[in-house]
């Protein structure tokens, strides 16, 4: 049995790149945020990703690799390079002695809560603005 392919109509390529442009346009304003305040992209989205891990204040390097979409190696790294400027710090499991915790510093929850509060407001301005395309399949 062969799926049936769907053609798509303009409206859906329409949907699709009106879809990329907002999400590239937040990246973007996010890249800068975070290099205003002297950190890349991505140890911002570290730190988002430690003080917005479910349940807890901490994330493991598996973890925090999955909610970054890196490999394990890439994520150990980028935690040495937060480290390195006192955002982070590793912590060694009281539970389990073979988990590494990674916890935010006093100064990583204050660079944070800074780019947070940015990012809340850029999120607000693109109400309406930022929706999922709606593609059916017949």
């Amino acid at each position: 049995m062969t799926a049936r392919i769907h053609e798509l109509k303009k409206t859906d390529f329409e949907q699709l790149s009106e879809f990329r442009y907002q999400m590239r346009r937040f990246e973007r304003f996010s890249e800068q945020a975070a290099q205003s305040e002297g950190i890349t992209p991505l140890q911002y989205l570290l730190l988002l990703h430690i003080k917005g891990y479910p349940e807890r204040d901490w994330a493991s390097i598996g973890e925090l690799a999955e909610r970054l979409q890196s490999q394990h190696h890439g994520v150990v790294a980028l935690v040495s390079r937060c480290e390195a400027l006192n955002l982070v710090r590793r912590q060694v499991s009281e539970t389990d002695r073979r988990q590494v915790e990674v916890h935010l510093e006093k100064a990583g929850e204050r660079v944070l809560a800074r780019l947070a509060q940015l990012h809340r407001a850029e999120l607000k301005s693109l109400k309406g603005a930022f929706q999922v395309p709606q593609i059916d399949y017949e």
